[in-house]
């Protein structure tokens, strides 16, 4: 065989190894769009039978109880793409019958329900191996373009204007576990004089401990995703406090390290409710350019921002003007997509109706151009 017979063999069959090993690399990477979404379920503009696609839409985020087959099929059929909300560290009707999995305070005591929101401990190993096997269920039922972490934090409140920060969790299991992870030895005592003790000496490596807790569950769930369902999406609606606002309660209570958290998460969706925290819609924007800055995010690259923002009418009232103001200004910064709570809030208000198709279509012609 020729020299150059051999060279154009070697170099054909390079060429189909590398369009081998992108085609395998393409596939691996998770899909991307620019997001025009609807939180809740479709089933109030279905009632009407308003086609989503008509109003711009191309995306719906869904709690996981209320998907079913029928709703997949249709909203496929409407060319949308189909998130699930994952309620995680939500322990309500849970920590009720597996007391093991209540999260403990610095006082020794069980926690009270902040506002609606009762988290379960997230070191609890029942707790962790129930929310898994639900995630593998959900994944293996259900042809889904990604899941949404919700309830991501230790037991606390933040959606309120004056946030619930209580110190947890300590129970038996987080002391031992924090002590085996850090090297530390716990003086013995009581729950509240270990609890006292940690947070007068080692109160820098509890907060960071609590963090890698927090991180820990979206690996966790990463890995379940890449294993069922490749190439899905794993979001997180989250706390859209910066760095500095309630002393550092973002990273201090509720355990959430953006920079941790982004070598996991595809997408982030601050849960920017102007109304709930009482914050001028202006806030919106100023608070997604932070968000981008600080995580130096941008359209075309991952992580991403979709942020859901306000319709809904409580508390007060958020009218036309206000929605459209948040809806826009959802898409500041790097954020290459945005979506509203709720789905029902727009579908019973003409108005608000009105407003989502508007911003919508400006986008999707700007997407166009």
């Amino acid at each position: 065989m020729g020299s150059s017979l051999k060279f154009r063999l070697l170099y054909a069959l390079g060429y189909i190894l590398c369009l081998v090993v992108l085609k395998s690399c393409a596939q691996d990477q998770p899909k991307t769009m620019e997001i025009r979404g609807v939180y809740g379920n479709p089933k109030p503009f279905w009632d009407k039978n308003v086609n989503l696609q008509d109003l711009g839409v191309n995306a719906i985020f869904v709690h996981s109880g209320s998907i079913d087959t029928a709703m997949i099929q249709r909203a496929r059929a409407e060319g949308l793409s189909i998130y699930a909300e994952f309620a995680t560290l939500n322990g309500k009707n849970y920590v009720e019958t597996h007391p093991e999995a209540w999260a403990i305070n610095e006082k020794g005591e069980k926690v009270e329900a902040a506002t609606w929101f009762m988290g379960a401990c997230p070191t609890e190993p029942g707790f962790r191996q129930y929310r898994f096997d639900q995630l593998r269920d959900l994944l293996s039922t259900y042809d889904l373009d990604g899941v949404w972490m919700d309830y991501v934090h230790w037991h606390a409140q933040f959606e309120d204007p004056e946030p619930i920060l209580p110190e947890t969790c300590f129970c038996d299991h987080c002391l031992k576990t924090f002590s085996k992870d850090s090297g530390i030895n716990i003086p013995e005592g009581t729950s509240p004089q270990k609890a006292a003790w940690i947070l007068d000496n080692e109160d820098v490596t509890w907060r960071k401990w609590r963090c890698k807790v927090i991180y820990d569950w979206t690996y966790e769930m990463k890995n379940i995703i890449k294993e069922i369902k490749p190439g899905a999406l794993l979001g997180l609606y989250h706390c859209p406090w910066n760095d500095n606002e309630f002393d550092g309660a973002r990273y201090r209570i509720l355990g959430l390290d953006y920079d941790l958290l982004k070598e996991t998460i595809d997408v982030f969706s601050p849960m920017v409710y102007h109304g709930r925290m009482e914050r001028d819609p202006n806030w919106v924007k100023e608070n997604i350019e932070w968000f981008s800055n600080r995580l130096q995010i941008k359209k075309d690259t991952y992580p991403k921002v979709w942020p859901i923002v306000q319709a809904h009418n409580s508390p007060g009232i958020v009218s036309k003007e206000e929605f459209e103001m948040v809806l826009k200004g959802g898409l500041a910064g790097g954020s290459s997509g945005v979506m509203m709570f709720t789905t029902s809030a727009v579908a019973e208000d003409e108005d608000k109706t009105a407003v989502m198709r508007k911003v919508y279509s400006e986008i999707l012609e700007k997407s166009t151009d």
